[in-house]
């Protein structure tokens, strides 16, 4: 008798194999593109530090190249867009493109800033319009004329200007003004007396300065002359400017009037006939951040001659444009602000120089060719599931809120369901057809291109907001918040982990790599100290009961004290002007890793070169930090930066994480041990 074949139970076994054999082959896959085990330094004790257990083999590996102020992950994909970018670039040199098109802007703009013989025998002659505008200035009035011409081509001057949304109605845009006009990276340096800071200041004022007026036709002795009275402009700014902390307080920082109490701020400037000629038009109204800024910038208008001033301006020119003049001019930039603050040997490769700074000028010109090539629809998608796996993650995190009522949870949950993400390129690209760019004229194509901003941002004044606009280019390493839009925007770089391809990266690292240090980072920016004030439709509005705001800033408080423990080159991080950062830096790991606890990976367990899911989710996020930075870098981030070291940003918040004890066996005693009443949560 023959025997009967159940066809179904064979089919099903087949399937099941099948499916064994697919898991086995991509359990191999993971196994052989592992992005973190050869990164680990085994002599390193994780509990007493996670960043340079986690990253120390290759930093011993990879020292940091002369022409680099620091040396990351951020260098390396940056390195891998720039080769991708100048074929793109070469390729349209050699297309005699119809003027006008993308092609020809790209090929004419890469041409004339690799053409140093045309550049060195011009000298200084591309700002002989310009400094004939300086040299005319006869009174007051042209001065301040000539603060707001200077403005549109990108040179710093005492009045800081740009059209963004209304922070307390977030449907408006109007004309904004913020403290500016210094020449050092910010206040601190002019008034701190740390080594580093008194080491830079002195070099500004001996030797920076003077060599810029000496460029500038002025013998030494009036040379010397010059940079002391332009330092005292600069200084007397700076007085009157805000730390870096004071500035992270939305509502300190807006003072919205007309244009009446404007003018009594500041009564020798004339606003309005100012405002016409920066481009910005028919302005009633305007938000001032700092107004004591203003009083001081009238008071600085008396208190220096006509001359000292046109040699600030002077210089201030100079300055915005020596990186694209004659070599002796660029090489001085370098060695004052790549080499004394950045602490960089050398200069980038000329075509890398290049390239950055088209970055800037045209950059979604580039990204559209960008995304085409390399970023295909399948990893924007993963992406974009993932942020809606954050954002479940989140919701469940406020549901499990002890210390928040259930009044100010309602409203959390009303702003996390309307945060609007932005996933790997605009859908909208910007029109560059009113950008001229010359093959011969790298310097003009500059200013050129900071005018044509200039009126791209005036012409915002009196429209909708456009909530489709982009900050970022999709090539850009990096990621934000936007609190008056309620939006995150996660460029389609932010995701590379270089020389390996997204699809063969387990869940573990990429949800530690992207959904914790930047998915869930940037949506925890709109609910850490400054976000928060602000909500869901993005206006800056109470929102939050008195009794929770009270809890949230014990808790944040806790945080600031934390970072302020911090030592980095004698210099005590500074809590709370790195608050927000840090606050998003750990909702984002606590956020990420209960995300990534609802995925297959962990639910199975299943190691990976010996590690478990757990431990590559950390592993992962650390990768996201990975890199070393000189002695004067960090020591300026310190002085300038809102955001902590790398090394800080990766160790700092791992030690408040339960999970992170457990995966590593940290015990008390190690150097990351903090004890459990004194670990902070938030989020």
């Amino acid at each position: 008798m023959p025997i009967k074949l159940n066809r179904s139970k064979l089919a099903a076994t087949a399937v099941a194999l099948l499916a064994l054999s697919a898991c086995d082959n991509q359990q191999k896959v993971y196994e052989q593109n592992d992005v973190v085990i050869h990164n680990i330094d085994k002599s390193v004790k994780p509990g007493d530090d996670f960043f340079k257990y986690a990253n120390g083999t290759w930093l011993k590996e990879h020292p940091i190249p002369a022409a680099y102020s620091a040396w990351s992950i951020f260098n390396m994909v940056q390195e891998d867009l720039r080769n991708k970018m100048r074929k793109i670039n070469e390729d349209a040199m050699k297309a005699n493109a119809a003027k006008g098109t993308n092609t020809q802007k790209i090929g004419d703009f890469y041409y004339s800033g690799m053409d140093t013989a045309t550049i060195e025998k011009l000298g200084l002659s591309p700002l002989k319009e310009q400094l004939a505008r300086i040299d005319a200035i006869k009174d007051t009035k042209s001065l301040v004329d000539a603060f707001a011409t200077l403005l549109t081509i990108g040179v710093n001057t005492p009045i800081g200007a740009y059209a963004g949304q209304d922070e307390r109605n977030s449907e408006k845009m109007m004309l904004q003004l913020y403290q500016t006009g210094i020449g050092l990276p910010n206040r601190d340096y002019y008034l701190k007396n740390d080594e580093h800071t008194a080491a830079v200041r002195n070099d500004y004022q001996q030797k920076h300065l003077p060599a810029l007026f000496n460029f500038l036709g002025n013998n030494n002795e009036a040379a010397k002359k010059a940079a002391q009275q332009t330092y005292a402009i600069e200084k007397f700014l700076a007085d009157s400017s805000r730390t870096l902390q004071d500035l992270r307080d939305p509502y300190h920082n807006y003072n919205k009037m007309p244009l009446a109490s404007l003018s009594k701020l500041s009564p020798l400037v004339d606003w309005k006939a100012t405002f016409d000629k920066a481009y910005y038009e028919k302005v009633d109204s305007v938000i001032v951040g700092q107004p004591e800024y203003l009083r001081a910038v009238n008071a600085a208008l008396t208190k220096f001659s006509l001359d000292d001033w046109k040699n600030y301006l002077r210089k201030n020119l100079l300055e915005e444009f020596s990186p694209y003049l004659n070599k002796a001019v660029a090489d001085e930039n370098f060695r004052f602000y790549g080499t004394v603050i950045s602490g960089k040997k050398e200069q980038l490769p000329r075509w890398k120089r290049v390239l950055d700074v088209e970055e800037a000028v045209m950059g979604e010109v580039l990204g559209q060719i960008f995304v085409k090539e390399y970023f295909p629809e399948k990893t924007k998608k993963r992406y974009e599931e993932m942020v809606e796996a954050v954002r479940t993650s989140f919701k469940d995190h406020i549901d499990k809120l002890d210390w928040m009522s259930p009044a100010t949870k309602k409203r959390a949950y009303e702003k996390l369901a309307k945060v609007y993400p932005k996933v790997g390129y605009p859908d909208h690209w910007r029109n560059y057809s009113g950008l001229e760019i010359d093959k011969h004229k790298y310097v003009q194509n500059i200013m050129n291109s900071a005018q044509f901003d200039r009126k791209f941002n005036a012409s915002k004044l009196g429209k909708p907001v456009d909530r489709t606009e982009w900050g970022m280019t999709p090539q850009t390493y990096n990621a934000y918040y936007n609190p008056s839009n309620n939006e995150i925007v996660l460029p389609a770089a932010i995701f590379t982990i270089p020389g390996t391809a997204d699809d063969k990266i387990d869940d573990a690292v990429v949800y530690g790599y992207g959904a914790a240090s930047t998915i869930g980072h940037e949506i925890t920016h709109g609910f850490d100290d400054e976000g928060r004030q602000f909500d869901e439709k993005g206006n800056l509005k109470p929102w939050w009961t008195p009794q929770d705001s009270a809890k949230f800033a014990t808790r944040a408080d806790m945080l600031v004290k934390q970072f302020n423990g911090y030592k980095v080159n004698d210099l005590h991080v500074n809590g709370k002007a790195t608050l927000g950062e840090n606050i998003a830096d750990l909702g984002g790991i606590v956020i990420g890793l209960d995300a990534f606890k609802k995925t297959k990976q962990y639910k199975e367990g299943k190691t990976i070169n010996g590690l478990t899911p757990v431990q590559r989710y950390f592993l992962g996020y650390a990768l996201g930090w990975l890199g070393h930075s000189r002695k004067e870098t960090l020591s300026n981030q310190i002085l300038t930066d809102v955001h902590s070291p790398n090394f800080l940003r990766v160790n700092g918040p791992f030690s408040d994480v339960p999970e992170f004890y457990e995966a590593f066996g940290v015990k008390k005693g190690d150097k990351m041990w903090i004890d459990p009443d004194k670990r902070v949560k938030i989020w």
